[in-house]
């Protein structure tokens, strides 16, 4: 049986994504090691962590294998959690009262 015309449209389009998404992803990544200051760092490294979650769904769809969903939905979680921390840190100076 053949291959409908749309899955190779949709497969074209989710391949450009994970391109597009992995090369902003290095992009942003020359903002994390030249700064100028600490905000524009903490901002491009949640920038890294969201597409690195869009990448791993991307991925889950194009894969068609669940098990990525899973992990995109704990790299968001870590990525959350990182990023309060250090915008606590900046802002306070402390992480633990």
């Amino acid at each position: 049986m053949a291959e409908p015309a749309y899955l190779a449209v949709v497969e074209t389009v989710l391949y450009g994504a994970l391109v597009l998404a992995a090369g902003l992803t290095l992009l942003v990544s020359y903002r994390v090691i030249r700064g100028p200051t600490v905000p524009d760092r903490v901002v491009a490294l949640d920038t890294i962590a969201t597409n690195v979650v869009a990448i791993a769904a991307l991925y889950a769809i194009w894969t068609q294998q669940g098990y990525f969903i899973g992990v995109s939905l704990v790299l968001a979680i870590i990525g959350f959690i990182s990023t309060i921390t250090v915008a606590r840190y900046v802002t306070e100076g402390d992480i633990i009262e």
